[in-house]
């Protein structure tokens, strides 16, 4: 007769079936290794590490485009057209020239009529509209002057305003291209002032030179008109007079 197991030892035995079926093959046994756990830890770390690596480096190349498309700005403000008009009216002002024009060939001419060889043989009256002329171009001389002067003096109020926004847009320029388009700008702007002089100095030199032609042809029509007055003349030539009539 087959002796009877206690209850106790056939559950323990069900068990121990039941753990080795659920762990894998017979004879599998799960181990923990901490040298492998540490080695995994590490490499997710470096992994970690290098993406957050990579994510800084496409903040930094973002950054990198953002600042590039802030140099290519352009600059939105431009003073050339005010420029442009204030070099136009001051050539205008020197084109209005009058009797003596800023051309070569007209000068040449002039000097050739009423300077450079004045003709002492004329006749009293035409020595005396030659000098008229002369004073007559003096005149004119000075008064395109000072219609010069008074255009650049104009031109300095909008010079002023041109120069204030330029260098307010430069101060708040955003990129390099910005910066750099003010200045030039204000190189522009200091360019059209020195034009603006250049055409003074022109149209005061010329009105010195015109009365400085007229001075020395005046010396030399004064001697002539001297001497034809200190000649001594035919005199008087007595004639037949008759007081009464028959």
């Amino acid at each position: 007769m087959t002796p009877r197991l206690p209850r106790r030892a056939l559950c323990a035995g069900a068990c121990a079936l039941l753990l080795a079926a659920s762990a894998g093959p017979a004879g599998a046994i799960v181990v923990f290794d901490p040298g492998n756990y540490a080695q995994n830890v590490l490499t997710a770390a470096r992994a970690l590490q290098q993406i957050n690596n990579q994510i800084t480096s496409l903040q930094n190349q973002a950054q990198s485009l953002i600042n590039q498309a802030r140099n290519l700005a352009s600059l939105p403000f431009s003073s050339l057209q005010q420029l442009q008009d204030q070099v136009q009216r001051t050539r205008q002002l020197l084109q209005q020239a009058q009797r003596l024009a800023y051309d070569v060939q007209t000068i040449d001419q002039a000097f050739t009529a009423r300077y450079r060889a004045i003709d002492l043989s004329a006749s009293d009256q035409a020595l005396v509209d030659g000098a008229k002329d002369r004073w007559r171009d003096s005149v004119a001389g000075f008064e395109d002057a000072l219609k010069v002067q008074a255009g650049v003096v104009g031109n300095l109020d909008g010079a002023r305003d041109q120069m204030s926004q330029l260098v307010e847009a430069s101060q708040s320029a955003s990129g390099a291209l910005q910066a750099a388009q003010a200045g030039n700008q204000l190189l522009a702007l200091q360019t059209q002032q020195l034009a603006d002089l250049a055409a003074l100095l022109a149209a005061q030199g010329r009105a010195q030179s015109l009365d400085a032609a007229r001075r020395a042809a005046a010396e030399d029509q004064a001697r002539e008109q001297l001497r034809r007055f200190l000649t001594p003349g035919q005199g008087y030539q007595p004639g037949s007079a008759q007081m009464f009539r028959n």
